[in-house]
Order: structure tokens, then C-alpha cells, then sequence
């Protein structure tokens, strides 16, 4: 039998956030947009709103779906931070010889000359976050962290360098900060 019959986590709602919840389906709207989220592979965990804050818990819940319950918790929490904050991450452009040239297209980000290739490196934007290059510096922000994050490791990834010694060979485009966007 374990020790805690209910494991509960809750959420504050600050007051310019509105949180929807429809079965196991999250909603966050704020100020910087609208973010949601299933958790329906979550059977065994129960989410509601009670006044000012959202309740997550579980119960006779053991090791795995305690962690679980956490997880489900911190996501909740990182939807609020991005509707009312966003999320920013920022890409260095580093180069040694050839200059490398970054643009935003649409979706994509396409980087040229790196290494003095004559194809362009195309990485993808993944859902509704911006992209904007500044001098040397790549910033991507947006509310949603796992498509801003996703976003930033794509542009990250278009640059890597293989069957070359990275000793040597340090171009590429590197994130160097990570946070909200105020």
C-alpha cells in the first residue's frame, strides 16, 4: 500500500489567464496567445479547475504515476508562463572563414554558405513561433516552449558538422540562452 492515497499538484491561474479544460484537453489563453495541449494518455490522472488554480491529482498513485501527475503539473504551468510571458531562445551564429548568411522564408530558416557550401541548409520552423535574425544573432520566440525549443534545435541541427574534427571546425549556428521573453 503506498503511503500517499492522493497525490495533488495545483496550478495558480494569475487573473489575465482564462483556462479551459474539456475532458483531458487544456486550453490556455492569456494576453500573447492561446495554447493547448491533450492529456488524454494520462487515463489514471484527474485536472480541474478549482477557483484560481488548476488541480491535478491521482490517486493510490505509485512511483511512475506520481511522475506523471509532476509532469502533467509543470506543463500546465509552462502553457501559463507563454500565454502571459512567451518563450525566447537565442542562436549565435559563430563562422571563422566563410560568411554565413542567414534569411527567414515562410516556414523555414535557410542558411547559406555555411562552410562555403554552394546548397543552402534549410531548417524548419515548427508551429506558430517567430523567427528574426539580428546581425549575429538568431532569436526565436513564441508561446508554446516545446515548438520554440523544437524550432531552436532545428536551426541548431541544419548546422552540424560531420566527418570534420569540431576542434577545429567550430561554425555553426549554437543556442546560448534560453527564457521567457520579458
Amino acid at each position: 500500500m503506498p503511503k500517499e492515497v492522493i497525490v495533488r499538484k495545483t496550478v495558480e491561474i494569475p487573473d489575465n489567464v482564462k483556462v479551459i479544460i474539456d475532458g483531458k484537453k487544456v486550453i490556455v489563453e492569456g494576453p500573447k496567445g492561446r495554447v493547448e495541449r491533450d492529456f488524454s494518455y494520462a487515463r489514471s490522472v484527474r485536472i480541474y479547475v478549482d477557483g484560481k488554480s488548476v488541480v491535478v491529482e491521482s490517486y493510490f498513485a505509485k512511483r511512475r504515476l506520481k511522475a506523471l501527475t509532476h509532469t502533467i503539473a509543470a506543463h500546465i504551468r509552462n502553457m501559463i508562463i507563454g500565454v502571459t510571458k512567451g518563450y525566447r531562445y537565442k542562436l549565435k551564429i559563430i563562422y571563422a572563414h566563410f560568411p554565413v548568411t542567414v534569411k527567414v522564408e515562410g516556414d523555414k530558416v535557410i542558411i547559406e554558405n555555411f562552410l562555403g557550401e554552394k546548397a543552402p541548409r534549410i531548417a524548419k520552423i515548427v508551429g506558430n513561433v517567430k523567427v528574426r535574425v539580428e546581425k549575429r544573432d538568431v532569436i526565436v520566440e513564441g508561446v508554446d516552449i516545446e515548438e520554440v525549443g523544437q524550432t531552436a534545435a532545428n536551426i541548431e541541427r541544419a548546422t552540424k558538422i560531420t566527418g570534420l574534427d569540431r576542434r577545429v571546425f567550430v561554425d555553426g549556428i549554437y543556442i546560448y540562452e534560453k527564457g521567457t521573453a520579458e
